[in-house]
């Protein structure tokens, strides 16, 4: 009997008791329907993750801070140390203290090796962004990073140019600044104030290059490093001496493919010169962690169900064997081997695995689909572009065979029982 025999007659064997073969089918559709959705709600939400990892910051970026000072104290506060900390008024609220990166720490932090660039980071708090002299609104920036990426619902983003003041709003803010559209936005002029150290209030125009989507960190405004140049010089004004040429952190650049253990080697290197690394992967990474246990918590039942379905397949194929046990002597009698026989009844498991999973996946993926549609168009309409069940075509592949792995393991007792079987017994089986 060729291969092609052993399949097409192991699917017609299947269907000979048609309701025990449903039932075996519903339960392994309940498995590979809830271990399709469940994959599809981790792929989902770690696409969106991924996607906004690229709008609050850069593959190859690094946070840098001064660590704590080292103190005998192995519990509660650290001791202040006036040399150590400094109130930097132009980089926090009012009364914030924080460890200072000076200049010279920040040639420090470019000796270690694996850096390859760092920038201070400085911090802009304006007062206000306005459009056409009409009403003003309370607005937050962040300067935006080489090698970052924003979902814009309009406009193309910031140009290569260092010398232009470019902004990229937030689609919240399209509305209240009297624009009528996204579209309309781009490309017109808006007012943003920011006041110095004396007081005093400076008013500077600023060129709309793009409306930007809601992100996992809520409504974001990028100014391009020639604003936050422009707005970090003017609100310094009056800032005394000894504030200037301090920071609260730096970033720092390094080989954007650096593996994790490069990255991880380059964290102790900035934490044996004293100071601490962190990048935007490890703050959002905690969140992604999390998300991954719930969906393996979930993958968890839906392999219980799975295995679960197992037992099915095996009581199935038992009582087909014990049903055909005068065709297994004959097809014996007439030559077919044991290894043959073995093989039909596996192949019969596995179509029958293949055939609850497939439908299972399918309509798993319909489902879904159908969720997601109208979670995006209802309660998640705020978090544009999340997808909240995505499937990838590697992992609907691999659930499938999974479960056809499951099925053929389910087949092995069975199978092998009638494979063991004496023909003449068999023949003179009532």
């Amino acid at each position: 009997m060729k291969a092609t025999d052993i399949l097409s007659t192991a699917i017609g064997n299947s269907f000979r008791s048609r309701l025990r073969t449903t039932l075996t089918v519903i339960a392994i559709f309940i498995g590979a329907f809830t271990l399709t959705i469940t994959n599809g709600l981790g792929t989902g939400i770690n696409n969106y993750i991924d996607t906004q990892l690229g709008s609050v910051g850069a593959q190859g970026v690094m946070t840098v801070t001064k660590a704590s000072a080292d103190t005998e104290v192995t519990t509660g506060p650290a001791e202040y140390d006036p040399d150590a900390a400094s109130e930097i008024e132009a980089n926090g609220p009012p009364g914030t203290t924080v460890q200072a990166l000076t200049e010279t720490d920040l040639e420090a932090i470019g000796d270690v090796d694996g850096i390859t660039g760092v920038d201070p980071v400085v911090s802009v708090r304006p007062d206000f962004v306005r459009f056409d002299d009409g009403t003003p609104f309370e607005v937050s920036v962040s300067e935006f990073g080489a090698g970052m990426e924003m979902d814009l619902a309009a406009g193309d983003g910031f140009t290569d140019s260092s010398s232009e003041l470019e902004i990229v709003l937030p689609t919240t803010y399209v509305e209240p600044l009297g624009f009528d559209s996204d579209a309309a936005a781009v490309g017109e002029t808006v007012q943003i104030a920011v006041t110095d150290a004396a007081g005093e209030q400076h008013i500077v125009d600023a060129t709309v290059v793009g409306i930007q989507e809601p992100t996992l960190l809520g409504s974001t405004t990028n100014i391009n490093p020639a604003l936050t140049t422009e707005l970090y010089d003017l609100q310094s004004t009056g800032v005394p001496a000894s504030a200037s040429g301090q920071y609260a952190s730096a970033s720092v650049s390094f080989d954007p493919s650096a593996t994790d253990d490069e990255i991880a080697d380059l964290k102790t290197a900035l934490s044996a010169a004293g100071y601490s690394g962190i990048t935007v992967a490890d703050q959002i990474g905690v969140f992604q962690t999390v998300v991954d246990g719930i969906i393996l918590v979930l993958n968890a039942f839906a392999i219980i169900a799975l295995l679960a379905a197992g037992f099915g397949i095996i009581n199935t194929l038992l009582m087909s064997v014990q049903e055909r046990t005068r065709e297994i002597g004959l097809m014996k009698a007439m030559g077919m081997s044991g290894g043959r026989i073995f093989a039909l009844f596996s192949t019969e498991a596995v179509f029958i695995g293949f055939l609850g999973s497939a439908i299972g996946a399918g309509v798993g993926i319909v489902t879904g689909l159908g969720i997601s549609s109208v979670l995006s168009n209802g309660i998640l309409a705020d978090l544009a572009g999340l997808q909240i069940l995505a499937f990838d075509p590697l992992s609907v592949a691999g659930t499938l065979l999974l479960v056809m792995g499951i099925a053929l393991v389910a087949a092995v007792l069975p199978a092998s029982r009638a494979a063991r079987q004496s023909p003449i017994e068999s023949l003179r089986y009532e």
